[in-house]
């Protein structure tokens, strides 16, 4: 099934974002650029790379009006917990979205149904501002 010029469905989402835990929906992303960035889980080594890339990139990013999510199964409060212990987590200011729907709730949202057995969704998708999803690359949305 391609998901090219689809629209996200309804998701809720608890997350963790400035310190604060806020509520995130598929209204959020009503309205303006959003990249969604799905990794495995919190605490590994190959995700905080990734991650901190995306902070680093961060107001790159917001000069442009685009917001940036990431997405876990992991739950907001464990978001915190790496961010207040780790380095690299503590630059991100971008809300971490906890994905704990089931399967999972943002994943079938935003990249449709997810195959049985699937624990984590590891993907990357941008989205329009009217929430059609267009995908890409980061280095295209920079122009580098």
């Amino acid at each position: 099934m391609s998901i090219i010029n689809s629209q996200i469905k309804p998701f809720a989402s608890k997350a963790f974002h400035n310190g604060q835990f806020i509520d995130v929906t598929d209204q959020t992303l009503l309205g303006k650029w959003s990249v969604v960035f799905f990794y495995p889980a919190d605490f590994t080594f190959v995700c905080p790379t990734e991650l901190g890339d995306l902070a680093d990139l961060y107001p790159e990013f917001q000069k442009l009006g685009v917001e940036i999510y990431s997405v876990s199964t992991d739950t907001h409060f464990t978001h915190k917990a790496w961010h207040d212990t780790s380095d690299t987590i503590k630059k991100i200011q971008y809300p971490m979205l906890a994905d704990l729907g089931c399967p999972n709730e943002i994943g079938e949202a935003l990249l449709g149904h997810l195959p049985a057995n699937i624990v984590a969704t590891y993907n990357r998708a941008t989205y329009d501002a009217e929430r059609v999803m267009w995908l890409g690359r980061l280095s295209e949305l920079l122009g580098s």
